[in-house]
This record gives structure tokens, C-alpha cells and sequence, in this order.
């Protein structure tokens, strides 16, 4: 099938990804394979590779893809780890992650968009990704411990429910703050101490559940 899409994709890896030090070369490799505008709506394809998030119903967006490979790169991934996504979304965090890990576990809270993601992963044959329908800040224990963990929308602190579940060694990295601006955290557990970085300033929709925000 032609990609039309595989020139200004390129163009988004260029300019919004390696001029701003994303230099992974597993991770680019993944942005570059990766089918962004699968995972918007048709009228949206051409504005899928845009230096900006974009609604996908539901209140929610999909990240801008500078934010994306920020998130990514933090875990450090190399090919043969199990992590954990809060907050499937589109699928296009969890698609970029299948290509740089063992397997993906996602959890989603709305329907509607676990339902689209699913069938994106399908029809791009990501068949590494497990999802369900859940509270993402409960996790999801019985398939942990998780190398790395991703949480996709922003809270008022880390889930502990999320560090229990952290292999050791382990990154977890995460928007917290208000619901208008959040830090990125990256929370890094190794011989059982626990230290966290700042990375930059986001905004990122709510993470609802008992653990985060109020629906």
C-alpha cells in the first residue's frame, strides 16, 4: 500500500524531532515507521504530522509528536522490556512503543477509544499491544512488574499503585501538577531508592481515576 504520507513524515522527524536533540536511533526509526494519521480522523490526516496535539474525540488529543519522542526516549528503552501505558488514547503512543519493546500493556478508561485503537493495531498488525477497559491508576498488577511505565495525561501526583508496580531497576515517567500545567516527571527506581527528574513544563488532558482527578 503507498504511504502519501512518507515524505511529510520524514519532514516531521527532521525538524520537530532531531533538531530538538532527539538523537535515539531506535526511536526515530519507530517515528519514522509509525503511520501517524492512522490514528486521527480522516478529515485530520493532513494535519496529523503538525508540530501540535490534535482532539480525537472524547475530550481527549493526541500528543504533540515532539512530546511523544520525549516521553519515549526517557525509558530507555532497547527491545526487551514489558511497559505499561496509562491511557491508550489514539494508539499512536502505544504503536510507537510496540516497535521498541517486547510488549505493550495499555489501559484506557473511555470506550470509544479503546475501540478505534484496537482496530488501528490490528490493521497495522501491532500484535504486541494488549489493551483493556479500566482505571488506569489502579495499573494493571497481575500482568506487572512493568521495566517502564508511561502515563499519558496528567495528574496531582504519582499513583503509588504505578511505583508498586515499577520493576527495580525501572523509569516511570508522567505529567504532574494542576489541570491547567503540568512537570514531566521521570522517576527513576533502582536498588529499591527512588529519584525523580524534571523534564519540561506540558499540558496534558486529566488523569481521572481513583488515584487522579475527578471525572
Amino acid at each position: 500500500m503507498m504511504d502519501q504520507y512518507r515524505t511529510v513524515r520524514e519532514r516531521m522527524v527532521e525538524e520537530q524531532i532531531v533538531r530538538r536533540g532527539i538523537t535515539d536511533k531506535g526511536l526515530i526509526a519507530a517515528l519514522l515507521a509509525v503511520p501517524r494519521h492512522f490514528f486521527v480522523d480522516d478529515a485530520m490526516g493532513g494535519r496529523a504530522y503538525g508540530d501540535h496535539p490534535l482532539p480525537i474525540g472524547a475530550g481527549q488529543t493526541i500528543s504533540q509528536p515532539y512530546i511523544v519522542a520525549c516521553m519515549t526516549e526517557a525509558l530507555e528503552l532497547h527491545g526487551t522490556e514489558t511497559v505499561l501505558e496509562i491511557g491508550t488514547g489514539s494508539g499512536y503512543q502505544a504503536a510507537v512503543l510496540s516497535r521498541l519493546c517486547a510488549q505493550v500493556y495499555s489501559v484506557e478508561r473511555m470506550n470509544s477509544l479503546l475501540a478505534g485503537a484496537r482496530k488501528n493495531f490490528d490493521k497495522l498488525r501491532y500484535y504486541n499491544i494488549r489493551s483493556k477497559l479500566d482505571d488506569g491508576t489502579l495499573g494493571w498488577p497481575e500482568c506487572g512488574p512493568y521495566d517502564a511505565i508511561i502515563v499519558t495525561a496528567g495528574g496531582p501526583e504519582i499513583p503509588e499503585l504505578l511505583i508498586d508496580q515499577l520493576a527495580d531497576p525501572g523509569r516511570l515517567v508522567i505529567p504532574v501538577g494542576d489541570q491547567h500545567e503540568q512537570e514531566l516527571q521521570l522517576l527513576v527506581k533502582n536498588n529499591g531508592q527512588v529519584d525523580v527528574t524534571h523534564l519540561a513544563r506540558v499540558r496534558f488532558v486529566d488523569l481521572v481515576g481513583e488515584y487522579g482527578w475527578d471525572d
